[in-house]
């Protein structure tokens, strides 16, 4: 009896000892995502990610490698895969502040290993995660991390060969504004951070599994000297401030010389090339950095005209349009801190493509960013004279290898893969695969534009992609529709072929400012501390909130007719397309002495009706020049704001599909490196295994008729604007 009783006793402790030790073999890794903070200038990304009171992550100092302190937790558990050929299984509608609770066995064991060593990864104390122990036909799953680098912050992804976004994380970075319209980031900072948020998403899961790994960012210009190291963009000479961002307007009298040439390629940037672009950042680079007289360096200092040696001012008169220098010391700043001369720059980078050389060590550029804004034609390639006429002339010198003389496909696999450094830097195994890069609205494109939507009942079913535009909103919002043949359209950016799907030739229509603006007019409103104090007390963000408050005073009216006498032209930051007027200037008329939170909500409301009569300008444009558009694909953080998509559908008239996972633009980031896995034979392969549709939103047709004269008095806003200057420029 006895003995058959220790017998018992040894098996079960036995049993027990040896389930334990095989868990970790037998189970597929631990996966945890993170909540996204809310991002600066992406008032959207604050409200409709579906958590109410994200904590905020402070960013890192330029060059830090590590994750910042008190990082937000993660709140959502990973969905398991679908079948092949099966839809995405829908992941568990997330909460306020929900936390999980470790399963048994190995998750617990985990659980209480990390508090003891602390639940966050090395340099992100404090961040809470969420463990799940997913089904054992996950050990298959292939993942792909996609990294994007948006204006304010950047973010990463691990994504399945479905689509599903299993994992993300998000960490702010550092923009300074020195003076208006100047604005610079650090490229260290940004890959600190692309760092931080990738080690994240990918800890705990087996290396063997992540099989490519895609990046995009703002096509934002990054200087580095010919040892690569940061070179300054500033006249403080701050050396880690070296990259230029996209929405800077610091060459408009650049920009404007470049178009009064009227040379060949303007016409594949609608006519006239965009001050985002980076010609003219660089040729405001090489103006103002890159003179000197006597071993001295002359800096331009705006509108201030001094006595100059007329040497000088022949070679200014020759170089630049303004006729105004400064020398160094009249300027007040010691010549060792002045910005690095024009000569001593070795590379000129666009922002993805930074990135793509940071992982792999090679200098080729994508055939996106070089196509998109740079002049590059995929069958011509760089045009000489373009570069000389305007000035530019040393760059064919040098065989254009400051910006770049190896060009790839978006989704190519760069040189070897990841390096050993950058595989150390990123969690990442080294050599896996690196996809040649996209731009972030260019991503956001691919990952929601060739969904199949078979059994919708849209416009765009069973017709060609052609017929799609893809939307991605966030800072700002672009347009982007495919043809596949050549279409020119005034105002809008392309054709440019290949530049997204390969191919197809692109149009790129666009709005400077839309997050940032919707953010700008809410937040400096009077009656703002009111609301922000009332949506805290009410546990909602700010425009969940003024989207409540706007559905109690509308009464019986649609809640769109409450700006009868209210009407916003949305361009406070110039109009990108189609007028490509960056002077063109905000305008509101209907303004009352009113200063509560009932005039906050119809600004509100206003503005992004403006926006999206500024989508309908634009796609009515595309149309006349030959696009067939039934249909709108939004991504995006402005995407998540129900207001927002349904001023869009009853403003445009067009069915508007939203797509299933809401990061879009890190699913089109991981899309390029599953094509650069090889795991699929085309980026159009991937896009329709991976990109998913999810809610479709209707245009109420019954308010047509009130939107058409909304758009006619939104036209006429820019026309009486134009006749003011008229009058005021005849003085």
């Amino acid at each position: 009896m006895f003995l058959c009783i220790y017998s018992s006793v040894l098996y079960k402790f036995f049993s027990a000892v040896s389930t334990w030790l095989l868990a970790p073999l037998l189970r597929p890794p631990i996966l945890r995502s993170r909540v996204r903070g809310s991002r600066a200038g992406k008032p959207e990304n604050q409200i409709y990610h579906g958590f109410t009171n994200p904590r905020r992550a402070p960013g890192s100092a330029p060059g830090e490698g590590r994750c910042p302190q008190g990082a937000a937790a993660a709140l959502r558990e990973p969905p398991l895969p679908s079948a092949p050929g099966a839809a995405a299984a829908s992941p568990p509608a997330p909460s306020r502040r929900r936390r999980g609770r470790p399963g048994t066995g190995e998750a617990r064991r985990l659980s209480r290993q990390r508090r003891a060593q602390g639940t966050s990864p090395p340099g992100c104390a404090g961040a809470q995660v969420v463990l799940k122990m997913p089904s054992e036909k996950q050990t298959a799953v292939k993942y792909y991390v996609g990294v994007d680098v948006g204006s304010a912050s950047v973010r990463a992804a691990l994504v399945d060969g479905f689509g599903t976004v299993v994992a993300h994380a998000e960490q702010p970075i550092q923009v300074w504004e020195p003076q208006p319209d100047h604005y610079e980031q650090s490229s260290a900072d940004i890959w600190a951070a692309c760092c931080c948020v990738t080690k994240e998403v990918v800890r705990g899961v087996d290396a063997s599994q992540i099989r490519g790994l895609g990046f995009d960012a703002t096509c934002s210009l990054v200087v580095v000297d010919k040892h690569f190291q940061p070179l300054a963009v500033n006249s403080e000479g701050q050396n880690q401030r070296n990259v230029i961002m996209w929405m800077d307007h610091r060459a408009v009298s650049q920009v404007k010389r470049i178009n009064a040439t009227q040379h060949r390629v303007l016409s594949y940037v609608g006519g006239a090339m965009s001050v985002e672009m980076q010609p003219p950042k660089l040729l405001w680079i090489k103006e103002v950095f890159g003179i000197t007289y006597n071993n001295v360096k002359i800096l331009c200092c705006g509108d201030v005209a001094v006595k100059q040696p007329k040497a000088i001012r022949e070679r200014d008169e020759e170089r630049a349009p303004h006729k105004y220098l400064w020398k160094a010391e009249r300027w007040g700043v010691p010549l060792q801190n002045l910005p690095e001369s024009w000569e001593k720059v070795g590379y000129f980078f666009d922002l993805p493509d930074f990135l793509s050389w940071k992982a792999t060590g090679v200098t080729a550029r994508s055939l996106c960013t070089v196509v998109c804004k740079w002049t590059y034609t995929s069958d011509r390639g760089w045009d000489d004279s373009f570069w000389k006429m305007i000035g530019l002339e040393d760059l064919v010198k040098d065989k254009y290898e400051k910006i770049g003389n190896h060009v790839l496909s978006p989704g190519e696999a760069v040189g070897k893969g990841l390096t050993r450094d950058a595989a150390q830097d990123l969690g990442l195994p080294e050599g896996i695969a690196v996809a040649a890069s996209l731009i972030d609205a260019h991503a956001g494109g691919l990952g929601v534009i060739g969904a199949d939507v078979k059994g919708h009942n849209l416009p765009c079913e069973n017709q060609p992609i052609t017929s799609r535009v893809a939307m991605i909103c966030g800072t700002s919002s672009c347009h982007m529709g495919v043809s596949e043949t050549p279409i020119f359209v005034p105002g809008v950016w392309g054709p440019y072929f290949s530049a997204m799907i390969p191919g197809l030739w692109l149009n790129e229509g666009g709005q400077s400012a839309t997050g940032k603006l919707i953010d700008h007019v809410v937040r400096g409103h009077v009656a703002f501390p009111e609301l922000e104090a009332k949506a805290e007390a009410s546990a909602h963000s700010i425009y969940t909130y003024l989207n409540s408050h706007l559905d109690l005073i509308k009464k019986s009216l649609p809640v769109g007719f409450l700006t009868v006498d209210l009407h916003v032209w949305p361009d406070f930051h110039g109009n990108r397309s189609p007028l490509t007027d960056l002077t063109l200037k905000g305008m509101v008329v209907g303004l009352t002495l009113s200063r509560g939170l009932d005039e906050l909500a119809l600004i509100y409301l206003a503005t992004i009706q403006a926006i999206a009569l500024g989508t309908r300008h634009i796609l009515e444009a595309m149309q006349a020049a030959g696009h067939e558009i039934t249909t709108l694909f939004l991504c995006g953080g402005l995407s998540k704001n129900p207001l927002f998509v349904q001023m869009h559908a009853d403003i445009t008239g067009k069915p508007v599909v939203l797509s299933k996972e809401v990061e879009s633009v890190l699913v089109g980031a991981a899309i390029l490196g599953a094509c650069a896995s090889g795991d699929f034979a085309s980026i159009q392969e991937a896009m329709a295994k991976m990109g998913k549709i999810g809610k479709v939103v209707q245009p109420n047709h019954e308010h047509k008729r009130f939107y058409d004269k909304k758009y006619e008095v939104f036209l006429k806003l820019v026309e009486h604007q134009r006749e003011y200057r008229s009058i005021m420029n005849s003085l």
